[in-house]
């Protein structure tokens, strides 16, 4: 029996793949990140923090990796960071997610909710995504 390693690498990176590889979300936003550059334009999306929970089987490990995603943006209301949000949650959704050295189970969207930043100028809109991947080791 091997033992259990963490997805959370190859999950990012595969979710990585997917959103980068789509020219529809291309043209919505100005670039996909692990992290904030400093004055980097509007709209963004950041591949944000992961939770990572066993969810092994009889002679099996598995894991599920929720993984939440931030859009950023600029704009007066929300309709551009939902529009995002839609056209990731499309891409991902119950779709196939192909995970390097795993098997990918599903994914699932769990939550999205608006946010506005408080300080000034008060015009920054943040859409957070959470989404749950279930992998297990082949």
């Amino acid at each position: 029996m091997t033992t259990a390693s963490s997805p959370m690498l190859p999950v990012q990176g595969a979710l990585h793949a997917v959103l980068t590889g789509d020219s529809a979300l291309d043209a919505l936003i100005e670039g996909l990140y692990d992290y904030t550059p400093e004055r980097v334009p509007y709209p963004f999306v950041v591949l944000g923090e992961a939770i990572e929970t066993p969810d092994n089987r009889h002679g099996g490990f598995g894991r599920q990796t929720v993984i939440t995603l931030h859009v950023w943006d600029q704009y007066r209301g929300y309709a551009r960071v939902l529009r995002i949000g839609a056209r990731i949650s499309a891409l991902l959704d119950h779709q196939p997610l192909a995970v390097p050295g795993l098997e990918h189970i599903a994914t699932r969207y769990e939550f999205g909710q608006t946010l506005t930043d408080p300080e000034p100028p008060g015009n920054i809109r943040h859409l957070v995504l959470r989404y749950r991947v279930i992998t297990e080791q082949p």
